[in-house]
């Protein structure tokens, strides 16, 4: 009687399985999603509207911009009604010559070089922040639960409000930031007039807004580590340090990279605090990408719809460069995401 050798077994073994996948109608990935719509039938007709709904709001914007970031489109050539005349659209095709000139203009790396420093700082600043008052709300201290929803009350109010009441809070004559300074004998501070006291005033505001979220979310991840790793960790003799190194932040990894990564997106595409705040001024000084986005299409005569698209392509790619580096780094350091 003839004996299979290993190898001889595991393709046999492996051909079983196929054969067995193919009885069930899973052999192939078209009779695997076949089997899928049959079975589950249901469920696709109960997302089918929302994936619909998704491609007309974003799927077809984001082929439109793609497209137009490919020709040299403005108000003057696109098509437009007087009265009932139609005029139709004369721009034409440049193929890369609007990505060329945003990436080798010095506007676009001096915009991105300041939009790469206002959101890491935001999103680290907010995190320390966060991580902090999340340990502090996590213990039993009295009036815990008034302290928490005072807390979160930035992120319960409308964001253009909030921005709005920090722009009055930063008004140089009237706002009563500078009234303190005065009654203390200190001469008023240009928080939005002078650059770089204009990016601090903005990065102190979007901490404002964003530190909420952030000590939620993490306060969510502390009360799901267990209290008996710190409790042995108490009896072995490890200090406040060595259990927040070693238990708290490990306990928390799986929260922390995913806050972090939503974080940065928000904060990379922040318009409304730089909008309302500053306009992206003293002059550019404040600009980010996405409001000089905005700034091609809308501010500046003629509009300029073409390079608006192109710039918000390449926020586009950029974040998804980032997304994809991130998931990388995480996966090497055997995180799941």
């Amino acid at each position: 009687m003839a004996v299979d050798t290993p190898s001889q077994s595991v393709a046999k073994a492996a051909g079983d399985h196929v054969a067995r996948g193919r009885r069930r109608g899973t052999g192939t990935p078209r009779r695997a999603a076949k089997r899928s719509l049959s079975t589950h039938w249901y469920a696709w007709a109960m997302v089918l509207p929302v994936v619909v709904v998704l491609g007309v709001i974003i799927g077809y914007p984001l082929v439109r911009g793609v497209y137009l970031s490919f020709t040299n489109a403005n108000e003057r050539n696109v098509a437009r009604s007087i009265g009932v005349n139609e005029i139709p659209a004369t721009y034409e095709f440049v193929g890369l010559d609007n990505y060329t000139e945003a990436v080798t203009g010095g506007q676009f790396v001096g915009t991105l070089i300041w939009t790469v420093v206002w959101t890491v700082s935001c999103v680290a600043v907010t995190f320390a922040l966060g991580l902090t008052l999340a340990n502090v709300l996590n213990r039993r201290i009295a009036g815990r639960s008034v302290y928490r929803m005072l807390l979160i009350l930035p992120w319960a109010v409308p964001g253009f409000v909030s921005v709005f009441a920090w722009r009055f809070l930063y008004d140089e004559r009237r706002g009563m930031l500078n009234q303190i300074l005065a009654g203390g004998g200190i001469d008023g501070i240009p928080w939005l007039n002078d650059p770089t006291w204009a990016k601090f005033s903005v990065i102190l505001v979007n901490v404002w807004l964003g530190v909420p979220f952030m000590m939620v979310a993490l306060l969510g991840g502390l009360q799901s580590i267990p209290g008996e790793l710190y409790e042995a960790a108490e009896m072995d003799g490890a200090n406040a340090w060595q259990r927040f190194r070693n238990i708290t932040m490990p306990g928390l990894s799986s929260v922390s990279t995913t806050v972090i990564l939503l974080s940065t997106i928000w904060t990379f595409n922040m318009f409304p605090v730089i909008f309302l705040l500053t306009r992206g001024g003293p002059g550019e000084a404040t600009q980010i990408l996405v409001t000089q986005a905005y700034k091609f299409s809308f501010e500046i005569s003629p509009r300029d719809f073409a390079q608006s698209s192109t710039w918000g392509v390449l926020i586009l790619v950029l974040l998804m460069v980032f997304a994809a580096f991130y998931r990388r780094v995480l996966r090497k350091q055997g995180e799941v995401w």
